[in-house]
């Protein structure tokens, strides 16, 4: 993934209450969380984002209170997948 670079006030870790070594992660999950629950991102390019895996990323997103997307079309190809995994 390339990478952009962005000045922020110093006075932003002061409002997320961070130390300067964790500025960036809490902005990165700060910003991919919101991409998400605006339905801008899947879950997966959330979690590229905060550079976490799916899993961490779900955490992240209850954490938040951001409700998982999950529609009936992901049920059935869900569904479909475990029958080919089972057969």
């Amino acid at each position: 993934m390339q990478t952009l670079s962005v000045d922020f006030p110093r006075d932003l870790m002061n409002i997320f209450k961070v130390r300067e070594k964790d500025f960036a992660k809490v902005v990165r999950e700060s910003l991919s969380s919101e991409l998400y629950r605006e339905g801008l991102v899947s879950i997966g390019k959330a979690a590229e984002i905060a550079g976490v895996s799916i899993w961490e990323m779900q955490d992240i997103l209850t954490k938040r209170k951001i409700p998982l997307q999950y529609y009936p079309e992901d049920l059935d190809n869900d569904i479909e997948t475990l029958k080919k995994v089972l057969k």
